[in-house]
């Protein structure tokens, strides 16, 4: 699941962005409203985070301009304004929600879960299935042979991102640049050490292996081995 933050509040959008990542979600930051809007027209998200106020284009054009694109993108938009004239605007240009300055991160993942929820590509793209192992994106859940899987938030993102790319050998830079965001020293063994944990939980007590090193290339999700 890929997520755009549009804030120009620096502090508000890291920290946002960084309990988005640790719920094993991509994201895309935006620090101005005319890069933001490029973004939303470049990229393909899941939902949006729009702040009303930002500087070179506000919030709200954003959004009735992403409508009049035909553009069903889920926006939650957050904003200091706290009058209901402000909430029931940005609701009826096409917001999906609407989350006020000072608040909470759980709260703030509630919404995005709870739109997530109603959203049709979700309902469409929410379950990914893969030989006998299934995940639902929305609900974060990992299923083997019927069995539950528990996953940490990146073990999760490396499962999904396999899967999204199954029977294509991924190299360790893409992986470290996927899941962790930003580079790391390539000499680090991260990639292995995540590997090998989300490998004894998928692979555990199965005939099947599913999870398979390419030697000096990377990995791969395959049936067979």
């Amino acid at each position: 699941m890929k997520i755009l933050i549009i804030e120009d509040d620096k502090t508000i959008s890291d920290y946002v962005a960084k309990g988005l990542r640790q719920a094993a979600f991509r994201v895309d930051q935006a620090f101005d409203g005319l890069k933001g809007f490029d973004l939303t027209i470049e990229e393909n998200y899941d939902v949006l985070i729009i702040d009303l106020m930002l500087p070179g284009r506000d919030g709200l054009s954003i959004i009735e301009a992403l409508r009049q694109r035909k553009i069903d993108t889920p926006v939650l938009i957050l904003s200091a304004k706290h009058t209901v004239d402000d909430r029931i605007k940005g609701l009826a240009i096409g917001g999906d929600d609407y989350l006020v300055k000072p608040f909470s991160f759980e709260e703030l993942l509630a919404r995005i879960q709870a739109i997530l929820r109603r959203s049709s590509r979700v309902n469409n793209l929410g379950m990914v299935e893969y030989s006998d192992l299934m995940i639902d994106l929305y609900k974060r859940e990992v299923i083997r042979a019927g069995k539950t899987i528990e996953l940490q938030p990146r073990e999760f993102a490396l499962l999904e991102y396999l899967l999204q790319n199954a029977e294509r050998v991924i190299s360790k830079t893409m992986i470290l640049e996927r899941i962790w965001d930003f580079n790391f020293d390539p000499q680090t063994n991260v990639v292995e050490v995540l590997i090998s944990r989300l490998r004894s939980k998928v692979d555990q007590g199965c005939e099947d292996k599913l999870i398979h090193t390419a030697w000096g290339v990377g990995y791969v999700l395959k049936k067979g081995g």
